[in-house]
């Protein structure tokens, strides 16, 4: 296969492939690789962050869905015992295929926004496997992960995402530094799940529920919104004023709401 081999980005992976050195080399900085360290990147694409993430002398697993992207893959990089291709769709992946030892896998990957919570979901239900996660994502996504109670960006997201990691907003990075350049700008965020969870539920699928359950409605206040799990005595028996809306409410506390549920 020629070296000149030129891949379109493909509207239906939500492809935008990173180009801009300067932003390659800070994302790299950020994750600082290490030899002996077991790296896990989703979507290589043209390999933009693949080869300084080999270079580092990690382990390197990768896993691509475009299978026209496969060929350019292995021509640039399976000569190297370090890089294993997984051509797979990462939504469906088990990522316990990979052979991680608890808390080692490090993950990297250019999300697709249309796949970007539910795959992080996914990677959640796996955070015993994780050490870090670091992602380009849409900018707006981003500020959602880093919400803190009391504004419109607070939601569903911010808090199951928190429930299981510290979040870190790193750096912004704009449409230019893609071909094709998106039509939003785009950040890097760090996700370290927490080795001893701040505010542990007794059973974090009824903490979910809960909270979807909250942020379906979430003009209403809790008495009005959770009023198909929770009476407004059980929600006053969490120490919780039903009159407030879900925004309100930080982790802890909808914590509370959920064990209340659980009990």
């Amino acid at each position: 296969m020629s070296e000149n081999y030129q891949h379109r980005a493909r509207k239906r992976f939500g492809q935008n492939f990173l180009h801009d050195a300067g932003v390659i080399h800070r994302i790299l900085r950020a994750i600082h690789a290490l030899p002996g360290e077991h790296l896990l990147e989703i979507g290589p694409g043209q390999g933009a962050l693949t080869e300084g993430l080999l270079n580092s002398g990690a382990r390197l697993d990768v896993i691509e869905l475009d299978k026209d992207l496969i060929p350019l893959l292995n021509m640039k990089y399976a000569s190297n015992p370090q890089f294993t291709l997984n051509q797979g769709d990462a939504l469906k992946f088990d990522f316990n295929r990979l052979g991680a030892a608890a808390n080692s896998l490090r993950v990297v990957g250019n999300l697709p926004y249309n796949i970007s919570t539910p795959l992080i979901f996914h990677l959640l239900d796996n955070a015993g496997l994780i050490r870090d996660m670091h992602f380009m994502l849409q900018k707006e996504v981003v500020q959602r992960l880093a919400a803190e109670p009391g504004g419109g960006d607070w939601g569903r997201l911010s808090i199951m995402v928190q429930y299981h990691c510290r979040v870190e907003h790193l750096f912004n990075v704009g449409p230019g530094s893609f071909n094709p350049p998106p039509k939003v700008d785009s950040a890097i965020v760090r996700l370290v799940p927490h080795p001893v969870l701040p505010h542990p539920a007794k059973d974090h699928r009824l903490l979910e529920k809960l909270v979807r359950e909250a942020f379906n409605q979430r003009r209403k206040t809790l008495r009005n919104s959770l009023k198909a799990l929770l009476t407004a005595e059980q929600i006053e028996a969490a120490q919780v004023d039903g009159s407030k809306r879900p925004e309100q409410l930080d982790l802890a506390t909808f914590v509370r709401l959920a064990d209340q549920l659980a009990s």
